[in-house]
């Protein structure tokens, strides 16, 4: 497990028994990278890699969805101070199956995933089904994610 304070935004990477093909401190970097472009001044964000047996447990008992899924976001809310508190859980099999289908690095994928679950924590919504990737929080994730992980010497 891993996490910093940076100007009062915490973010703890963990994996649950899980291998995640991308440093947790990276993860926490983008993830706190994301909270400053978005300007949320206080975090507390806890992001778990889980199995896909996990996720489908937490899919099923909270969302009513049968199967593992990529990202589930528990946004909690604000404390007292205002601070954005959230767990996100993550599930690398499901990544690594979405990179192959969609054509991109496994660690592109979980990055992606982790720019998603922040952007859920800091309130933002898409609808489910064919309009997902054609949202304004789909879109502002694309940007976030080529501004802070996919520089143009890793594009392909």
């Amino acid at each position: 497990m891993t996490g910093r304070v940076d100007d009062a935004r915490v973010v703890a990477v963990q994996a649950d028994g899980v291998r995640v093909a991308v440093a947790a401190e990276r993860l926490a970097a983008l993830s706190r990278s994301v909270l400053r472009a978005l300007k949320v001044p206080r975090a507390m964000l806890s992001i778990t890699f889980v199995s896909a047996r996990a996720s489908a447990t937490l899919n099923r008992r909270h969302l009513g969805h049968r199967g593992p899924t990529d990202v589930i976001t528990f946004a909690l809310g604000a404390d007292p101070s205002g601070a954005v508190i959230a767990d996100i859980y993550i599930c690398p099999d499901v990544a690594r199956a979405q990179a192959v289908e969609f054509g991109v690095g496994v660690r592109e994928e979980i990055a992606r995933l982790v720019v998603h679950g922040t952007l859920h924590a800091c309130g933002f919504e898409h609808p489910e089904g064919e309009g997902r990737l054609t949202s304004p929080m789909w879109r502002r994730q694309e940007q976030l994610l080529t501004r802070f992980w996919i520089t143009p010497s890793r594009r392909a």
